[in-house]
């Protein structure tokens, strides 16, 4: 497809999630992203569910982080795969990968041999914190990598035992820190005519997140916790109730116009100076509204609130937020032409008609 990034070719050695959740945004526009798979084939292939994408049944999690690409099967320890990968860097513009730190270095395709080959390359290596350092060899996926970074102490429960988050946060943050840094590498190699390398780590990554939870501990104080933290637990008007049906509901604006307008509308503007407390001390005013939101069901409370100016939402399941009105008139989930789902890249531009390009099948487009 055309695109932005149409005549950029990106070398891909990643799996799993950050590194092919960055590619598929550049393949997404228009890059030509060859992913570099192992004979037995990147293991997300083999992640179910599964869905039908063009007459082959291919995962949902790898269709979605891979379409758009080719599939090349290289066995990067034999002297074939060895000469055909210093071919495409030769003409390559980047290379991403996701190797353990040193991994590269022995396989004879580090930054420096890559640059001996291509001076102009983009190289990009995402890991988990960093290429050096005292946790460069740990190894780690995302849940780790949160609970070293702090994340994890204030996503608990109300017993305060942390809880597995329902997002990969650092594998996010990497994946779109190391597409942001290859783009800026991208537009600087114009001026100077040189590649760069980039050590992106999902550890690094994560941590510029943490400014507004985190600013008791960076300013030297005690470090937050959830029931007193004003977006963690510890507002009124930025939490979590469960309804008479057992659903939940969540209040998600703290500005006290809409905990006036909350409060006048339930007959308790009394209540007002509650919300106006320091967070963590607000105990009165959530138990108000603990006991208030108990009284009807989730669907009655989203009636209720209708002609509300306050900042609150239904928590849905997936099932229900894929087949929500805004879902449809933004375009967020989009058959692929040969069938199957996809979620539509967040990066869209004006005037542009993006549609899901094919899911390669193992090696299919050597």
């Amino acid at each position: 497809m055309m695109g932005k990034l149409s005549g950029i070719t990106v070398i891909d050695l990643t799996q799993f999630l950050p590194g092919p959740m960055m590619t598929v945004m550049m393949a997404d526009q228009g890059a030509e992203v060859i992913k570099i798979e192992p004979p037995a084939g990147d293991p997300a292939r083999d992640q179910a569910p599964f869905a039908d994408y063009g007459g082959a049944p291919f995962s949902v999690w790898f269709a979605n982080l891979n379409r758009g690409k080719r599939s090349l099967v290289l066995d990067l320890k034999s002297a074939a795969g060895k000469a055909a990968l210093t071919d495409l860097i030769a003409r390559a513009d980047v290379l991403v990968e996701g190797f353990r730190p040193g991994v590269m270095a022995r396989l004879g395709f580090d930054y420096a041999a890559a640059r001996a080959i291509n001076p102009r390359i983009i190289y990009c290596s995402i890991s988990a914190f960093g290429q050096e350092g005292a946790l460069a060899h740990h190894p780690a996926h995302d849940l780790a990598v949160q609970a070293l970074a702090g994340f994890l102490s204030v996503n608990d429960g109300p017993d305060g035992t942390p809880v597995v988050p329902g997002a990969p946060s650092a594998d996010m943050a990497a994946g779109l820190t190391a597409l942001a840094a290859v783009l800026m590498a991208l537009i600087g190699r114009e001026r100077s005519g040189e590649g760069t390398h980039i050590d992106c780590a999902m550890f690094d990554s994560l941590l510029p997140w943490c400014a507004h939870i985190a600013g008791s501990a960076l300013a030297g104080g005690a470090p937050p916790r959830s029931a007193s933290q004003r977006s963690l637990g510890g507002a009124a008007l930025y939490q979590v109730y469960e309804t008479a049906d057992g659903r939940h509901i969540v209040l998600g604006g703290r500005e006290l116009k809409f905990a006036r307008n909350l409060l006048e509308a339930l007959g308790r503007p009394d209540l007002l100076a509650h919300a106006e407390a320091p967070a963590g001390e607000q105990g009165v005013l959530i138990a108000f509204l603990r006991e208030t939101f108990r009284q009807r069901t989730r669907d009655e409370w989203v009636a209720w609130f209708a002609d509300k100016d306050v900042a609150f939402a239904p928590v849905l399941d997936f099932r229900e937020a894929l087949a929500a009105p805004h879902i449809a008139a933004r375009g967020l989930v989009v058959e692929g032409p040969a069938g199957g789902p996809h979620i539509a890249p967040p990066i869209r531009f004006a005037g542009d008609d993006w549609q899901p390009a094919a899911v390669p099948g193992l090696g299919a487009q050597q």
